[in-house]
């Protein structure tokens, strides 16, 4: 067993049992690009305060960077023999620099460490989940662009309302991820802050230059208190709370997905590349990956409620049950990162059934709420349009007739001041065009809205 850099204080060694059961060496290793990263800029400081020399430090920093690239190449194997990725590196560096190596961790405490660690982690997690983010928004954008004329229904209760542009419902989901990224980065005000130099809890009795390290290794400030800095994980858990808001507007957009591409519906049609069949069914064509999405975001939700719960009762300062935000970080990082990749994919290959959704906007009765508008502008107040205008929808289900099939006749005995021009009103066409007030489904808006997204996105 390796020898534990804590086991001056004990007479005998950990048990087997238990050296596994609180190991995490097994998920950690994949911090050691800022395990070392931060170490390196932690040596350096250390040499330019006089705490070591410029010689050690030079060593230090050298081996760090070799055992760096060795690990990149897959030439250095992490094993469970140690308990964590901070005593890993260390280990490695006395091997190659002998005892000098365990200056690397003076005015140091793993507490802090971890904290630096997962930091930086975070950091580059929230660049990559906005740069996933923005290439998705894109793809959007170019569907919406591609199908402008398209009318389709739009849906409240999941019941035929309104006709609306495809392109106006797919850009809804623009502005979801737009507010996604703007969490996302908003976040990093609170994770760019150097917790190093805080120690296990009070602070160090070296006199470091903490600013020196934060500019190394560019974070925008140090922490204000010790304690805070290495009992918080405050960050992490806004990362998953940002990424269970993203998951869930990736779901809605897989189950309209979903729905569309049902035979019922028939709005789309999902490329075969991204769809499985059935075992013992052979017509099937099953959306997998979108139903995958759809599930994943339980599963990220349970992460924050899990960290959440970890937080909730803890004392300060530092206590171990905080090795358990590193696994549902670790897995909140890869779930949205591989959902973003393939839902983007997917998209870019999805074509619409035009005829299909147009035939859609005929039926449902689509046009009460513009009959409704035609009475108003007529002279009738809102209440009583609606009114009349239920009673001929009542009247057109009991006729098994659509809207624009009644005649003139039928409309007047529901109200004198429908004439002609009321069938002018009854195209789903006509609907458009009446809503180019700015975030209305007009043709004008909603080129606008594309305009508009495509300067955000180039900004």
């Amino acid at each position: 067993m390796t020898k534990k850099v804590w086991g001056g204080r004990f007479k005998e060694n950990i048990n087997e049992t238990v050296d596994a059961f609180n190991s995490s060496i097994s998920f950690d290793s994949r911090l050691y690009a800022q395990d070392i990263e931060g170490s390196m800029a932690h040596c350096r400081m250390l040499a330019k305060q006089g705490i070591i020399s410029d010689n050690d430090a030079t060593r230090i920093v050298d081996a760090l960077a070799e055992i760096k690239r060795e690990i990149d190449r897959g030439e250095f194997r992490i094993t469970d023999d140690h308990e964590d990725i901070h005593t890993l590196v260390e280990k490695a560096l006395t091997e190659k620099v002998g005892m000098i190596g365990e200056k690397v961790h003076t005015a140091r405490s793993r507490n802090d460490q971890v904290a630096l660690d997962v930091r930086m982690y975070v950091r580059d997690a929230i660049g990559r989940a906005s740069g996933m983010i923005k290439e998705l928004q894109k793809v959007l954008v170019g569907i919406a662009e591609n199908n402008i004329e398209l009318i389709m229904t739009g849906y409240t209760h999941l019941q035929p309302a309104q006709p609306v542009l495809l392109a106006h419902h797919l850009l809804a989901y623009y502005e979801m991820l737009k507010r996604d990224r703007q969490r996302f980065e908003d976040g990093i005000k609170r994770v760019n802050i150097l917790p190093l130099g805080s120690a296990a809890l009070a602070g160090t009795t070296f006199n470091l230059d903490r600013e020196m390290t934060a500019k190394e290794l560019g974070f925008d400030a140090v922490s204000a208190n010790s304690m805070d800095a290495v009992s918080d994980r405050d960050f992490v858990i806004e990362y998953i709370f940002a990424s269970s808001v993203l998951m869930m507007h990736l779901s809605r957009l897989s189950e309209d997905m979903i729905l569309w591409s049902t035979r019922e519906f028939g709005y789309l049609f999902l490329p075969d590349a991204f769809c499985t069949g059935s075992s013992i069914m052979p017509q099937k064509k099953n959306p997998d990956v979108l139903e995958l999405i759809r599930g994943k975001t339980g599963r990220i939700y349970g992460n924050l409620m899990s960290l959440l719960t970890v937080m909730k009762g803890l004392p300060l300062t530092y206590n171990k049950d905080m090795q358990e935000d590193k696994e549902a970080l670790f897995d909140t990082v890869d779930t949205i990162e591989q959902c973003l990749t393939v839902i983007a994919m997917l998209l870019s290959r999805v074509s619409f059934n035009g005829p299909a959704m147009k035939k859609a906007t005929q039926d449902g009765y689509l046009m009460a709420t513009d009959l409704a508008d035609y009475l108003v502008n007529k002279g009738m107040t809102f209440r009583s349009a609606h009114e009349v205008v239920g009673k001929i929808v009542l009247y057109a289900i009991d006729q098994k007739k659509h809207l624009e099939d009644l005649s003139l006749e039928e409309y007047k005995g529901f109200s004198v001041q429908i004439t002609k021009d009321v069938f002018k009103w009854l195209d789903p066409s006509s609907a458009i065009k009446r809503r180019n007030l700015t975030g209305g489904t007009g043709s004008d808006a909603v080129r606008n809205a594309l305009n508009n997204a495509k300067k955000e996105i180039e900004a």
